[in-house]
């Protein structure tokens, strides 16, 4: 009830308030837009133009001010471009006629006035309706006694008694409070849907081709950081093995005839160096695309993970199927640096990994019992993930107050 009796109240004080913003919005742009183009043959209604196109965009930011509230959500603001550098005098005061949004925020100033009309209309209708019906109770023995005063009870043929007329415009008065929240949230839809297309979407758009160009900055990012990361681990280890390795059978094949016990006992150890090597190539080919990933899916993997993890760790996979490579790829890396994290720094005596899905999200949550501090700054083990989760439009939380426990939250939209 609390709820809808705020949204009532946000609904009409946007409808009311935004009644007389129309119609200075209307007057204001209307008047300098004609005055503008009729002065700009002798280039008088350039400025007139400019300065109304201001005047509009400033009345358009408050209309900006109002939405997120009406519409439930935050909504971006248009960018104005600036005039150029060292631009002249002219150009500069011109500079508001070459930004497209300013031509939408005064067409806004025209078309939103028949609406704003109506919608106030059915606004101050709907509660009047409201308050007079339902308080006809206090007033109507007044107006039933007014000679020749013929209500609508009795126009409609159900008599003149006083109790009838009462009942009737109580009645219809909860009719009307039955259906205010309704009226009153369709006007206010109506006209905000109006002001996020002509004052937002442009914005939006400008948003969004911000996010995929970040994304995919994040992404080149993130596979050039795992490419170093893999060159160095193929550096330090595997390569290292294989050159040991070539040099104890070069050192076999001389001492073959000299001392067969020896070139034994060096046999011996380049086996059991190329095991390692084995080993830890495969434990690299982890990283980049398990089989078991490619071949059986997230759950399966996920396991297989938590099985080889040096700290005990409780899955609880609750999602079926199989998703797009670079989503099911992303999961796996997430869940596999952050549980590395969590061995190599926590001190964790166990680690819980749940996996989500809520409508067309993937909700990855991660949480140990260890000393918490952990954090995606650069340097750190986090650092990668929050690449690899915007170049699929992801995001990460990370909470980890010193002492712990630290509880790592990623959304992977999947469709």
């Amino acid at each position: 009830m609390r709820s809808l009796l705020r949204r009532v109240g946000v609904d009409t004080r946007y409808l009311l308030a935004g009644f007389p913003v129309s119609v200075v919005f209307f007057c204001l742009v209307v008047t300098g837009f004609a005055a503008g183009v009729g002065t700009a043959v002798v280039w008088i209604g350039v400025p007139i133009l400019a300065t109304t196109l201001l005047a509009a965009r400033g009345l358009a930011d408050t209309e900006r001010r109002m939405l997120p509230e009406v519409l439930g959500r935050p909504l971006a603001r248009p960018r104005y471009r600036p005039a150029p550098e060292g631009a002249g005098r002219f150009r500069r005061i011109a500079n508001p006629l070459t930004n497209g949004q300013s031509w939408l925020d005064l067409l806004y100033g025209i078309v939103s006035f028949p609406i704003a009309i109506v919608t106030f209309v059915f606004a101050v209708t709907w509660w009047a309706g409201t308050i007079l019906g339902l308080t006809y109770p206090l007033y109507g023995w007044v107006l039933a006694a007014i000679p020749d005063n013929h209500g609508l009870p009795e126009l409609l043929g159900l008599g003149d008694a006083v109790w009838m007329e009462v009942a009737f415009n109580t009645g219809i008065g909860v009719l009307f409070a039955l259906t205010l929240p309704a009226v009153l949230r369709g006007s206010a839809l109506v006209r905000a849907g109006l002001g996020r297309a002509m004052l937002v979407s442009v914005a939006e758009l400008h948003e969004r081709i911000d996010d995929l160009a970040e994304g995919r900055a994040a992404a080149v990012s993130a596979e050039a950081n795992a490419l170093r990361r893999l060159e160095r681990d193929i550096h330090d280890g595997p390569q290292q093995r294989l050159v040991s390795l070539a040099m104890d059978l070069s050192r076999a094949q001389r001492q073959l005839r000299r001392d067969p016990k020896a070139v034994e006992e060096m046999l011996g150890q380049a086996i059991a160096s190329t095991r390692e090597t084995l080993d830890e190539l495969r434990a690299l080919s982890r990283g980049i695309a398990p089989p078991i990933l490619t071949d059986r899916g997230l759950a399966p993997a996920l396991a297989a993970l938590a099985g080889r993890c040096t700290i005990p760790v409780e899955l609880d996979v609750q999602v079926a199927g199989r998703f797009a490579a670079a989503i099911e790829n992303t999961v796996y890396f997430v869940v596999a640096e952050s549980l590395a994290n969590a061995a190599k720094h926590s001190h964790a005596t166990v680690c819980t990994v749940t996996l989500v899905r809520t409508g067309g999200v993937l909700m990855l949550t991660i949480g140990d019992d260890g000393v918490g501090g952990a954090h995606v700054a650069k340097g750190h083990g986090l650092s990668g993930l929050a690449d690899r989760l915007k170049a699929v439009d992801g995001e990460l939380t990370v909470d980890s107050p010193v002492g712990g426990p630290t509880v790592i939250v990623a959304e992977v939209p999947c469709g």
